[in-house]
Formats: C-alpha cells, structure tokens, sequence
C-alpha cells in the first residue's frame, strides 16, 4: 500500500473514512521533491512555464515559477542582503511606490513572456542545453537584460523536471548531471550569532556558525547544533537579557556583543557547556566588503557613524587579528575576510594559515572569477549560491572547477529565502560535504535541514562527511 508519505496523491491516512472530493480543473498534484518516482514521468517536454510574485522571508518580493511536463514542478528564488558586486543582476521593479521598490514583475513578466514560450517542447532532462538556450536569449554578461533572478527560478524548475522525467530523486539527478562518484551528506554550518549587516548590534562581522564535524551522521548533527543552539539562548540571556534572544534574518542571536572576540567565547562556552568540546569546530563569514574603506582599510565599527578611527585596522592588522582567532579557538573555517578586490590581502593570509578560506563576494559563484583565484592562490573555498551565477549548469560547474582545484565547496542559501529546498539536494548531488542554511530555527532554513534528514533517511547507508568536510 502506498504511503500518502512518498505518493503525494494517495489518500492521507488520517481521512481514510473521507469521500474524496473531485478536484477542480486543471488541478495537478505536485510530486515530492526528495521522494523516488516510481516511474519516469510520460514526457520529458516542457508544455508550459508560469511565474508569478511571492514574498520571502524577509517580506519582499521574489520569483517562483511553475514548469509544467505532465507534473508540476515549482521552484522559488532566494535573495542576499550583502551582496557582491560581481554577482549577476538579481531584477527588480524600481517603482518606489510599490513594495519600496522590491517588485520583480518584471522578472515575472520576462518568464512569461520570452523565455518560457521559448522553452516550450525543449527536452527537460538536458539541463546544459536549457540553460544555453535562457543565456543566449538574455545576451549579457550578467543577466541584466532577463534578470538572474528570472533565469534561475527557470532553471531550478527544470532541474526539478528532469528528476521528474528520468524517474530519480533530485539529488541523483544532481549527481548525474555533475559526474559525482559518491553521494555525501554534508556537514551544517550553523549561523547562531549573527552580526554585520545581517543584525543591529556593533559586531562587525556578520556570521559566528558551529560545525558538527564529530558526528556520525547528519541526524546526529543537527541534534548537536540544535542542542549548542538553546544552551546558547540561554546563556545569551542570562549575559544580554531577553531582548537579545531574538533573532535575525538567517534565525541567529544578534546580542550587543561589542567585539568579534566576545562572539567567539560566547560559542566556545555554549559548546562546552553541550559536551561537545573537540567535536564542534567553529566557522565565521566576516564579510568584509561591509566595512572596507575607500582609503583601502576596514572599519570594525562601521556601523557607527561618524566614529573617531580607532577601530580602522589596514589590511595586515586584520590579517593578524584573524591568525590570533584560528591560535585561540577552533576555528576551521573563514569566509570572506577581505575585500573583493583585495586578492593580495587573500593570498597574504592565505600562505599563512591551514584553515579553510572561503570566497564569497570575491568569487560570487562565478568560473572566471574562480579561475583567477585558483591563479593568484587567493583561497581554497568556494561559498556555492545559485542566485550569485543564475543558472543550475553554471553553479555545477563552479563547484567542479573549484574541486578540481583541491577546494572545499560550501553550499548556501542567502538572507533572503522561502520554503524552497533545493540546495539541500544539490549539497548531496555535488557531494559539497559542507552546507550553510542558517540556525536551526525558522521554517526557511528548516526546509533544508529536513530534506537532508528525508535524504539520509531515504539513502540509508550514506556517508557523512564530518572531519573531511573539505574534501569528502
């Protein structure tokens, strides 16, 4: 007997009694996005592409999209609050009177309009080719004419569709399409304190995570961070007060710490106070493009302004601020500690530390940009966000070219998301080892802790990448 668990349109258990309503027309149920089809949809053809206006989580407007084969595929579009400058063109309306002038009708309207009547009888299963298809209709460098944020709903949907079609999971697709040997579940950085532009406290630096790398098991994982999470809370508040409990766009604290040194003891006591000293490490994302200068140096107190310098450090000076961190705790990994034109500063600290460095807005998910920093030995990291390049195919191949070169790849969602979960089957799919969705807290980033719970659940015997985070 078919559980309404794996078949979407079995009768749910709880209303076996029920008469079944007749559904209305042109009803069509969707398919669970993690479960195995039994069998491959009857068409690999695109019929038809619709888009439309939602609202994510930080109540502005973003692109969903609808494909339709002979099932419905629905995939939604994430957005950033500190973004790159080299990141392909997220499209918004510009009307101020509308949503601020955060409307992606637009967006909407060049799916609708161009690219889905375009796509209709195009074969699904083979991503590249679609892709290929939405890039040469939008003819620029960074998907300004279309909007990155237009392709990509599209090109998720399709992703979706071709699993659909070939009768596998997504993440198995993924694997497909990217030549992945092994399939791995990742290790989960959780973002719990948060700082920057993501919080109103003074914390320049914007992401304080905890790493399970001695878990067996992502299960285990997320129970280790969840449990160092409310340990923290409370000590949080006990130190802060309960104001200082709520949290932020990605389901962090953000307590009036005043210096990123007090954020890093917060973690290691929260950590200790768990039981899990030596097998949660910690991983920050500075995001220093946030407080870089025009005169070439970081501000650690940008928020206030105008302040009297005396927490304006050069280059080097952060550089050694950040080699007494990795000295004092355990910390594996650092996502953007400079500038995204500050490479020498990269490859400085670089040369100089054993832990992980991740690129963010210095490489926004971009091959070219990639290259260059395998070239100039900038770092050995690449933050994954499918929003930064616009299309599934490009993303793949950020990842592979990233591995080739001896790189971690870090899969992650933005500030800015829905209840959308397809990154957590393409962290599996590429085999990243290394995945960023936020605290386990608030439903948007739930949504992907969960579907990597239903993938190892489905998968059985699986690896979990732990200790090799960087290189599973």
């Amino acid at each position: 007997m078919a559980s309404s668990l794996t078949n979407p349109t079995a009768r749910p258990l709880f209303s076996s009694k029920l008469k079944q309503s007749t559904p209305p027309r042109g009803y069509r149920p969707m398919r669970v996005q993690c479960s195995v089809a039994s069998t491959a949809s009857s068409s690999a053809k695109v019929k038809s592409v619709k888009a439309r206006q939602i609202i994510d989580s930080r109540g502005n407007p973003t692109v969903e999209v609808d494909l339709i084969t002979d099932d419905l595929f629905r995939s939604a579009v994430p957005s950033g609050a500190s973004t790159g400058i080299y990141e392909a063109l997220e499209l918004r309306d510009g009307d101020k009177s509308v949503y601020g002038g955060k409307g992606v009708l637009n967006a909407v309207k060049n799916i609708n309009d161009i690219l889905g009547p375009k796509l209709v009888g195009v074969d699904i299963r083979d991503q590249a080719e679609v892709d290929a298809i939405m890039l040469e209709i939008d003819g620029t460098p960074n998907k300004s004419k279309i909007g990155a944020n237009a392709i990509l709903g599209v090109s998720l949907s399709v992703c979706r569709a071709g699993a659909g079609a070939k009768g596998v999971p997504l993440y198995k697709h993924i694997q497909e399409l990217s030549g992945t040997k092994e399939l791995v579940m990742p290790v989960p950085a959780f973002n719990v304190i948060n700082g920057g532009s993501h919080a109103g406290n003074n914390l320049a630096m914007q992401e304080f995570m905890i790493l399970p790398v001695g878990a067996t098991s992502f299960a285990e994982a997320l129970r280790m961070g969840s449990e160092v999470y409310h340990i923290l809370k409370g000590i949080i508040k006990e130190k802060y007060g309960q104001d200082a409990c709520n949290v932020g766009d990605e389901g962090g604290f953000a307590p009036n710490v005043q210096e990123n040194r007090e954020g890093l003891v917060l973690l290691t006591d929260a950590i200790e106070k768990a039981g899990y000293t030596g097998k949660i490490n910690i991983g920050m994302d500075v995001a220093a493009s946030e407080f870089f200068t025009k005169d070439g140096k970081y501000d650690l107190n940008f928020k206030k302004q105008p302040n009297d310098g005396a927490h304006v450090l050069s280059a080097q000076s952060l550089g050694d601020l950040y080699k007494e961190f990795v000295r004092d705790f355990p910390i594996v990994s650092i996502e953007d500690p400079f500038d995204q034109d500050d490479w020498s500063s990269w490859a400085s600290l670089q040369s100089s530390v054993d832990i992980q460095l991740v690129g963010d807005d210095l490489l926004v998910t971009n091959p070219k940009r990639i290259a260059e920093a395998i070239q100039k030995k900038s770092c050995n990291g690449l933050l994954l966000k499918v929003n930064q390049i616009g299309t599934v195919t490009e993303s793949i191949q950020a990842a592979l070219d990233s591995k080739s070169a001896g790189w971690g790849v870090m899969v992650s969602h933005r500030s800015g998301e829905t209840e959308d979960n397809f990154i957590a089957d393409l962290s599996v799919g590429l085999a990243s080892g290394q995945i960023k969705t936020g605290a386990p807290c608030r439903s948007e980033r739930l949504a992907k802790y969960n579907q990597l719970l239903r993938i190892e659940e489905e998968l059985g015997n699986v690896r979990y990448a732990g200790q090799d985070f960087r290189s599973p």
